[in-house]
């Protein structure tokens, strides 16, 4: 038994040496092969489950992608045509295209010009280049200098027609599977017509023939192999290679392509040899400046127009000739540092010519529109408005001495002083003491509510010293306002566009007047005119003569940070200002010398062709000026306007308080204090109420006694009356005929 065991262990022992161990188990099969075997089928697989992804990618991308024909007549953005008021075109925005040309319309030379520089392979890939994916990588990882393109011209189609210009993974991705989509749906020679019809240019040019017409005045059915190749060179870098900005690099950019053609053997190496900085290049005709002026009128097309994607022509009232003239004066009489703007109105309120700075290009912010600084003395406008409104004259006597109002006491900038004085002299050389005193007499809220009436829209102080321009303006409502005393006093509404048409010509809109409001009665515009005049012809306004009535004022800020001139002439109206940025000094800056002399260079050439017109000065006083007051009440109603107690206008025939007929009785909320009588309106032809005047008394209530009766007909008739009590106006004022000092407030 022990023998038959020891040989049954024995043989058992090379078995179990044989299996590796105990158990029997067989060893596992290590090494690379094992890994790479694995590997491979993974590979395999997800190749495999990679491949059908995409393929149900590009198939369910080219069933969605539109038609060869729809894509056509894809634009990708809306084009303005701006015209002046003469019809001419002087300026075109957002993308602008040219004619469709076919591909057997587009010359061969700019196909094999585009091929060469941006896709040489184009003919035989798949819409992703493979080769050229690889050719990047290299560059890439060795960090080559060459160039390596990494987009086919589909997958530059695919981009510019469905996608963005996002530098991510996931805009790549999408770029390859609809550019192998549209290779599975269009020809090659689709592809290369939809993209050289859409492809983008620079200076708003889409497609060749739009290009073509933009640099070279001719459609790109006439384009010689050198002008094929600045077109081509233009699509890697539009804004760096374009003729308009940069010749040189045009040039040198075209020498490129023209080189890459004859590597590939594309044209002969007397085609390449041309020289490109022989092409003649389209003359740029237009001027930076109007850009100024369109940023301020397109922007209103949201209102005037349903919202609408289709090209657009906008006829404006600017006239180029004018705009020309602007600028020329604007940059001849700014001074070195400054920046300078101006702006023209017609007498209807059309824009003639708007300058926002010295160079467009270097700084596009609008200072005629957006810029808010301070006027100065031509401030004084509303000044004097309101004291003429409030019964001065320009031949009244007034004095001009030292005065403190409230702490503040200004000061003329000549240092001295004058004495009497009339109103017309204090207007003429800016006296500052005289225009605080009639600030101060007539109420500086009257005198802010007399600029809101001829349409300053920023804020406006109160403080004394707004009678001497501190609060900021915009020159395009200083212009208004002047504009408004050229009229007669007639409300004057700015406006640059006269109507809106489609391409095909349909009127899209049209503009109409805006209702003008008497802002102040022809006396007071007539007073205004006359202190206007005389500012121009002896007064800080002599630079602004220029042959012809002018009426104008000058302004000057403090530290001559500010320089201002606004005046009309035959029918126009134009502001200057000028200034730097920074609000810091510039040496010599005075409204009476720089803006001055650039309007006088610009309305030289504005009221060219303009009869001569004189200025209407003859003061026509109202009767209540010229009547005792007791008579005041049997003026004609139709003569007079209305203000509130704050100097505003008040239109005729809109709703006041309770109605026109409320008398409120005494003691009732709306009566005059201390009378005893109800405050009621103003009758029809009744004058305006000056600051300070009491108004006439009511009718006495129906229960009053009879005495009160007697008593008011005796005051309304004047029977009676021991001394009649001295006219509101001696009331108010300081002594200005006897030329006694002034008083201090």
């Amino acid at each position: 038994m022990n023998q038959r065991g020891n040989r049954r262990s024995a043989a058992k022992a090379p078995a179990a040496k044989r299996s590796g161990g105990s158990g029997g188990k067989r060893p596992p099969r290590r090494g690379w092969r094992l890994w790479l075997r694995r590997l491979i089928l993974w590979g395999l697989a997800l190749a495999l489950l990679g491949l059908l992804f995409v393929g149900l990618a590009v198939a369910f991308a080219a069933r969605s992608l539109p038609s060869f024909y729809q894509l056509q007549a894809t634009q990708v953005g809306q084009t303005i045509v701006v015209r002046a008021r003469d019809g001419s075109e002087i300026v075109e925005l957002g993308p602008s295209y040219g004619q469709w040309l076919s591909s057997e319309e587009i010359p061969q030379v700019m196909k094999d010009a585009m091929i060469s520089v941006e896709d040489r392979r184009f003919r035989s890939h798949f819409g992703i280049d493979p080769i050229g994916l690889a050719r990047a990588l290299y560059v890439a990882v060795t960090d080559d200098t060459r160039v390596a393109a990494t987009s086919t011209i589909t997958q530059q189609l695919a981009r510019n027609v469905f996608l963005n210009s996002n530098r991510t993974i996931d805009r790549k991705l999408r770029e390859a599977v609809l550019a192998v989509a549209m290779e599975t749906k269009f020809t090659k020679e689709q592809i290369l017509e939809l993209y050289l019809n859409k492809v983008y240019f620079g200076g708003g040019a889409y497609g060749v023939d739009s290009a073509s017409r933009k640099f070279f005045s001719h459609p790109a059915t006439e384009l010689s192999t050198a002008e094929a190749a600045i077109i081509a060179g233009l699509v890697k870098a539009p804004s760096r290679y374009s003729p308009t900005a940069d010749v040189n690099a045009a040039v040198d950019r075209a020498s490129v392509v023209l080189r890459l053609m004859r590597e590939q053997g594309r044209i002969s190496a007397s085609q390449a040899s041309v020289d490109v900085s022989a092409v003649n290049l389209k003359e740029e005709t237009g001027q930076n400046s109007v850009r100024y002026f369109t940023d301020w009128a397109l922007p209103q097309l949201d209102l005037l127009l349903p919202e609408t994607f289709e090209p657009i022509e906008v006829w404006t009232t600017l006239d180029t000739g004018m705009q020309r003239a602007a600028t020329a004066s604007i940059t001849a009489n700014t001074p070195e540092g400054a920046q300078g703007a101006l702006v023209s109105l017609d007498r209807d309120g059309a824009v003639l010519a708007l300058i926002g700075g010295t160079d467009y290009v270097q700084t596009n912010y609008n200072r005629a529109t957006d810029a808010m600084r301070q006027p100065g003395s031509s401030w004084k406008l509303f000044v004097y408005l309101a004291a003429l409104e409030a019964g001065y004259t320009p031949e009244d006597r007034v004095v001009d001495g030292p005065v403190t109002i409230d702490g503040w006491s200004p000061r003329n900038s000549s240092g001295s002083y004058s004495g009497a004085i009339n109103l017309r002299t204090a207007f003429a050389y800016s006296t500052n003491t005289v225009a605080a005193q009639l600030g101060n007499e007539v109420g500086f809220g009257t005198v802010a509510s007399m600029a809101r009436r001829f349409g300053i829209t920023t804020p406006v102080s109160t403080y004394p010293s707004m009678v001497l321009g501190s609060s900021e303006v915009r020159l395009i409502d200083m212009t208004r306002a002047f504009a408004g005393v050229a009229a007669q006093g007639q409300s004057v509404e700015p406006y640059g566009i006269l109507k809106v048409t489609t391409g095909d010509g349909e009127l899209l809109y049209q503009h109409e007047r805006a209702r003008t409001v008497q802002l102040v009665p022809d006396h007071v515009a007539a007073g205004i005119t006359d202190l206007l005049q005389t500012a121009v012809n002896t007064g800080t306004g002599r630079a602004a003569q220029i042959g012809r009535p002018v009426a104008g004022k000058t302004g000057t800020t403090n530290s001559n940070k500010d320089g201002y001139f606004v005046g009309f002439s035959s029918g126009i109206t134009t502001g200057v200002w000028m200034g730097r940025d920074d609000n810091a000094r510039v040496a010599s800056l005075q409204g009476g010398r720089a803006p001055a002399q650039a309007f006088a260079a610009y309305m030289r050439y504005a009221v060219k062709d303009r009869p001569i017109e004189e200025f209407d000065t003859d003061l026509q006083l109202p009767e209540w000026q010229l009547e005792p007051d007791d008579e005041q009440m049997f003026g004609d109603p139709d003569d007079y306007y209305f203000i509130d107690e704050q100097g505003n206008l008040i239109e005729p025939g809109r709703p006041q308080g309770e109605g026109e007929d409320y008398f409120p009785a005494p003691g009732q909320p709306g009566s005059v204090p201390g009378t005893g009588e109800g405050d009621r309106r103003r009758q029809p032809g009744q004058p305006p109420r000056r600051p300070g005047e009491q108004l006439p008394p009511s009718d006495p209530a129906p229960n009053a006694p009879a005495a009160a009766g007697d008593e008011f007909l005796r005051r309304a008739t004047g029977e009676g009356a021991a001394e009649p009590p001295p006219p509101p106006r001696q009331q108010q004022r300081p002594p200005r005929q006897q030329g006694l000092p002034p008083v201090e407030y």
